[in-house]
């Protein structure tokens, strides 16, 4: 489909069966000791939801939005939980809601990302089980510990709910990347994608992100950044500390340490300016014979790469991934773990132009921050007296088109003629409150 078509669909309210081949029927999921529960996430709140995909032949970017509800089931050990720490609903259901929206940018194909886009909510209903409990216990089972066991000075550390709702996260994100690896063979699973997924739990926003796409919050015109870039450059000392305490996964062909550009062998036994995994900033070094290797991390923002191959440092899939015409894996240097950030919307007020904006990278290659605030404020105060929940649809389209351009002769241009963006481009644009907030 072309992106015009696209942004018709997405006008007439129709992505939720573009995204998610079940439709909005009601589906489950079993687990150890839990139940997950969900309902499409699209006709009980309005949010903006687009995809344009006008500029290549296949969209790599997928997306999903679901309410989903985690039944707590009794143990493995017979043992149910209690009413107050399970949240006993009624009809003696007992467990807990969350809100999931999350945009999955694919590269070197779309299968991950439409795995990830299919079933990564459903390893954090898998993972979140646990943390609906009010207790903290130090293990599954909440066994008692034998007293032989309890060292003479014991420290128990304090873990707190949120960060258990941190780690459940991390966790499905670990398992996601699992499941890719176990079944891209069966499945032809292709590539790897970018993973950005909001959960709102509690009161609370829990924004995770792995790979290039952004969040931001606008609440009352001000800007909350809720995730952060992982690329070669913002992930430099990681990737070269790794590579200096493996020189085996650089293949006697890399170097871990950065120089501003490329050693010349007439150059050896000059001094050239570097940086290693321990510095941020530059200082000399007399070159050798490894440094005339290629190294680790080549080139600068949205050209820099990893081993001269890939441009982002955290997501999902790529295990196949290796170094051109080499036997080199990529993956050793890749993070499936997210960053994750907490917005607690009980600590503000919030009004119906207060929302969260989810963007792929096709977005924010173009578009800085205020630019996306921009339309978000004004486009949802010129629709603050319709009560037509397709305003942040409406929202979300604008922020598409701007960063697409219009076409011309010169190509895809912005409105100041710069070249527009040649990526994908998906964009959530969820309210934090007014009617449609979720308390």
């Amino acid at each position: 489909q072309t992106g015009q078509e696209h942004l018709q669909r997405a006008s007439l309210g129709m992505w939720g069966h573009e995204w998610r081949s079940g439709g909005t029927r009601d589906c489950g999921v079993a687990s150890a000791g839990a139940w997950c529960e969900r309902k499409s996430l699209y006709p009980l709140f309005p949010h903006g939801r687009v995809i344009n995909a006008g500029k290549s032949q296949h969209n790599e970017d997928q997306a999903c939005c679901e309410v989903v509800f985690v039944e707590r089931r009794p143990s493995l050990r017979g043992r149910p939980p209690s009413r107050e720490s399970s949240g006993e609903l009624d009809g003696g259901r007992k467990g807990f809601y969350f809100h999931y929206w999350a945009l999955f940018d694919g590269h070197a194909g779309s299968g991950a990302a439409v795995m990830a886009s299919k079933r990564l909510h459903l390893h954090i209903c898998e993972q979140a089980g646990p943390a609906e409990s009010s207790r903290v216990s130090l293990t599954e089972d909440d066994g008692e510990v034998p007293n032989d066991a309890v060292p003479r000075f014991h420290l128990e550390k304090a873990v707190s709910h949120e960060s258990l709702v941190i780690g459940a996260i991390e966790n499905a994100f670990k398992h996601m990347d699992d499941q890719i690896e176990r079944e891209r063979s069966s499945q032809r699973l292709c590539g790897g994608c970018c993973a950005l997924a909001a959960v709102y739990l509690m009161g609370k926003f829990y924004v995770a992100n792995a790979g290039d796409s952004r969040a931001i919050i606008i609440r009352n015109g001000e800007i909350i950044p809720m995730s952060r870039e992982f690329t070669p450059e913002t992930e430099r000392q990681r990737l070269q500390f790794l590579a200096f305490l493996r020189p085996e996964l650089l293949g006697k062909e890399f170097t871990h340490l950065e120089f501003p550009r490329r050693i010349q062998p007439k150059e050896l036994g000059r001094k050239m300016l570097y940086r290693d995994q321990n510095m941020n900033g530059w200082a000399y070094k007399k070159i050798e014979e490894d440094d005339l290797k290629f190294p680790l991390i080549y080139g600068e923002g949205k050209k820099a790469r990893v081993m001269a191959t890939i441009g982002v440092t955290r997501g999902l899939g790529d295990h196949d991934l290796k170094v051109f015409s080499s036997n080199i894996h990529i993956k050793p240097f890749l993070s499936c773990f997210p960053e994750v950030r907490v917005y607690d919307l009980t600590q503000y007020e919030h009004c119906p132009d207060d929302v969260l904006v989810l963007g792929t990278d096709g977005l924010w290659d173009v578009t800085n921050d205020k630019e996306v605030a921009g339309p978000a404020g004004s486009g949802l105060t010129a629709e603050l007296h319709c009560a037509v929940p397709p305003r942040y649809t409406m929202v979300a389209q604008e922020l598409v088109v701007r960063s697409r351009g219009v076409l011309k002769e010169r190509g895809w241009r912005l409105a100041n003629d710069k070249l527009g963006s040649g990526d994908d481009i998906s964009v959530f644009v969820i309210p934090l409150g007014g009617p449609g907030n979720y308390t």
